[in-house]
């Protein structure tokens, strides 16, 4: 029986020692490349390509474009005043306002994300702009809500001359608490996964804004009238996104002919 036991030893010790030599460092690296383009496309893993799909640019013809109103329904809440608690030289210069929910006189809502969900190929990213700005102004955030397309600067200005501080509350970014004192008068973040971030200002607690990572540039906010456009989208149907930060997320479907152009209005209900 020891010798049985001896000579099962020896055969797993060749048989080891062979598949470790086969094992070798080829074998390796196509390994980890088959590991890594796993993390990368894998649609419900917890890879890149989960919240950021790949987007190609690609030249559109005959694109359309989506526009619309967002509206509030029922009677617009006036928007709270806020307190100016701190370094009052230079913040009390202005009113501040609560930028949360902003209803203008004809009830469009102001700052709403209006997205496209899905679009996979399409304009390019340029078509958001190429140089994006969060600037602390008057200790308000201007603008109250930037769109950033993934990996790409954003600039974060302190044009007050005092300090200030970037808090940032991202769940799938890593958060960011960066202190901006007035001789650091530009910082520079990216942000490599798609997702809507608060920020807050750690020293003058009333100051918030969103920063909004795109992974495509069919986005956009609407304005004071709770207007927007856009443009250059591939003919098609689509489920296009609206995110305002106190109303919550609603969704409407919206078809889009070659050249034309399909109106989308929306009212958010009463609260």
């Amino acid at each position: 029986m020891r010798k049985l036991y001896v000579l099962l030893f020896l055969s797993a010790m060749v048989v080891f020692a062979f598949g470790f030599a086969k094992f070798d460092g080829k074998n390796a690296n196509t390994l980890a490349a088959k590991t890594a383009t796993v993390e990368m496309t894998s649609p419900t893993g917890n890879g890149a390509s989960e919240a950021s799909p790949t987007y190609t640019t690609v030249t559109v013809v005959a694109g359309g474009t989506v526009s619309g109103t967002i509206t509030y329904a029922g009677t617009a809440p006036a928007p709270a005043k806020l307190q100016v608690t701190k370094d009052v030289a230079v913040c009390g210069k202005e009113g501040h306002i609560d930028e949360s929910l902003v209803v203008g006189a004809k009830k469009g809502v102001k700052d709403v994300v209006v997205s496209i969900k899905g679009v996979t190929q399409g304009k390019a990213m340029d078509a958001l702009g190429t140089s994006f700005v969060l600037d602390q102004k008057v200790c308000t955030y201007k603008p109250h809500v930037v769109i950033v397309p993934v990996n790409k600067p954003l600039k974060i200005l302190n044009s007050d001359g005092i300090l200030h501080n970037i808090h940032t509350y991202g769940k799938k970014n890593p958060a960011k608490n960066i202190a901006q004192p007035k001789f650091k008068k530009e910082l520079t973040e990216t942000f490599a996964q798609p997702e809507a971030i608060p920020v807050k200002c750690d020293v003058h607690g009333w100051m918030s804004a969103w920063i909004i990572v795109a992974e495509h540039p069919y986005y956009t906010v609407t304005d004071a009238d709770g207007k927007f456009t856009i443009a250059d989208v591939p003919a098609g149907t689509y489920t296009v996104e609206f995110r305002q930060e106190k109303l919550g997320t609603q969704t409407k479907q919206v078809t889009v002919a070659a050249s034309g152009t399909a109106t989308l209005d929306f009212a958010y209900p009463a609260k």
